[in-house]
């Protein structure tokens, strides 16, 4: 109990839960953005645009 109780009670706790917070909702976000990225078709490609393995 006296765990929860510094995690929810001192600054030091309330800022571990902040952070731990935050970077469970980046980590959805950025899993939710590259899920719906992998699924897109392909871009046309434009005339004159080269790609990365073609070269400079």
């Amino acid at each position: 109990m006296k765990l929860l109780n510094d995690l929810f009670s001192t600054d030091y706790g309330l800022m571990s839960t902040t952070g731990i917070g935050f970077m469970l909702c980046m980590a959805a976000f950025f899993l939710r953005m590259f899920l719906v990225k992998m699924n897109e078709p392909p871009a046309p490609k434009v005339a004159g645009q080269q790609t990365l393995t073609e070269g400079a």
